[in-house]
């Protein structure tokens, strides 16, 4: 499993999600090899990042009364428990943890993710509306990706 991509296997084919996951995948690796004097706010972007996206998705849960939603959850706290957890200015810690959430982004999105864009598609169906029909989650400005990954 390449660890600095998504796969094209990963596509949902929900824009909401598709969109979102390919700028994670595009912030971890930024944070993995950009500049160390840059890694702070690459850190803080990645967090937010993943805050926003995961936000969305628990909206989109409790908008469908997801039976799933508790366990999806759980797995978002945990990993923003561990990234809230890094000790500031530990580079080393810092991409450790990073150069692993990428494959567990990958677990997750084939597994939770997958199951919540299912029901989310029922759930547009049955209501006569599309799942996708979302507006996406907008990335915040401090999102950069460096010109040498892009």
């Amino acid at each position: 499993m390449d660890t600095h991509a998504l796969s094209a296997d990963m596509v949902l084919g929900i824009p909401l999600f598709d969109e979102a996951h390919q700028a994670l995948a595009e912030q971890i690796n930024v944070l993995l090899e950009g500049p160390d004097t840059d890694f702070a706010d690459n850190l803080a972007a990645l967090v937010e990042c993943l805050e926003d996206d995961f936000r969305v998705e628990e909206k989109l849960m409790d908008a469908i009364d997801y039976p799933a939603t508790r366990s999806h959850r759980e797995q978002h706290a945990r990993v923003l428990a561990t990234l809230h957890g890094l000790a500031p200015g530990d580079i080393v810690a810092g991409r450790k943890v990073a150069a692993l959430i990428l494959p567990w982004f990958q677990v997750h999105l084939a597994t939770a993710d997958t199951a919540l864009a299912i029901a989310l598609q029922m759930a547009g169906r049955a209501q006569g509306a599309a799942a996708d029909a979302v507006p996406a989650a907008r990335l915040s400005s401090r999102r950069r990706v460096a010109p040498h990954l892009t």
